[in-house]
């Protein structure tokens, strides 16, 4: 995985100084700087994923921030540059099951580079809401729903776990699970969410370790498995599957 997202290689001194420029760069920016950023610093990818269907602008090799210093980038952790395996397992679900989506109102949490909004569009979804806190996964979400010919979902960037549940028939998190503590605020938002208004809950992760051993996953059932392609399980740290998971918390 790029240097970019190794964030444990930079001192704490330096993070804390570039966050202080992160947030002054980014209120300054406007949509279109970030676009021509996104685009002078992506690639446009269409193969090597579980989704050759779909297009995306993403970090590979031949990017400049593949391998340059962390602290040169101006913006937050780029997650939305990389197409995670629990984000390709749901993607891919979601284009082999379409009548999970079609006529739905559909909520991708943590939506990233947007590939499960996408496929959701794809599969024709009534409306489409990509959440992710970081603006320029907003924009990134954008772009790539352009490349795919499809209108950009309704993106929203407050953090809408913990919020008041909305009515929504299907909410797709994709490698949310990745830390113990956000695991166990999602269970508990995905309840009420459940309770409340009935919405269909799927998971993508690829089996690591702050999801398999959290208590969530015995409120799991699992609708699939997919095996991953070998450039993402060397980018993944050799992670061979990926999975969906239906969330079943009556279980």
């Amino acid at each position: 995985m790029m240097r970019l997202l190794s964030s444990h290689r930079l001192s704490r001194y330096v993070k804390d100084c570039f966050e202080s420029y992160r947030c002054i760069s980014n209120s300054c920016q406007s949509d279109d700087y970030i676009r021509r950023f996104i685009s002078d610093n992506t690639e446009i990818v269409r193969g090597q994923s579980l989704t050759p269907d779909i297009k995306l602008r993403l970090f590979t090799p031949s990017c400049r921030f593949w391998y340059e210093r962390p602290e040169l980038w101006p913006f937050d952790d780029p997650y939305w540059a990389i197409y995670w395996p629990g984000g390709q397992a749901l993607s891919r679900y979601l284009l082999d099951n379409p009548a999970v989506c079609q006529g739905n109102t559909v909520l991708d949490l943590g939506s990233g580079c947007g590939a499960s909004a996408i496929a959701a569009k794809l599969c024709g979804a009534a409306h489409v809401v990509a959440n992710d806190i970081d603006d320029v996964a907003a924009i990134a979400t954008c772009i790539n729903c352009e490349l795919n010919g499809l209108e950009p979902p309704v993106c929203v960037t407050a953090n809408m776990i913990d919020s008041e549940p909305e009515n929504f028939d299907l909410i797709l998190l994709g490698d949310m699970f990745y830390d113990e503590a956000l695991a166990t605020t999602l269970h508990s938002w995905l309840d009420r969410c459940i309770k409340t208004h009935g919405t269909q809950v799927l998971i993508g992760d690829p089996g690591r370790a702050q999801f398999e051993e959290h208590g969530i996953r015995r409120l799991l059932h699992r609708l699939a498995q997919f095996e991953l392609p070998e450039s993402v399980r060397e980018e993944n740290y050799g992670l061979t599957c990926s999975s969906v998971w239906c969330y079943r918390p009556e279980l």
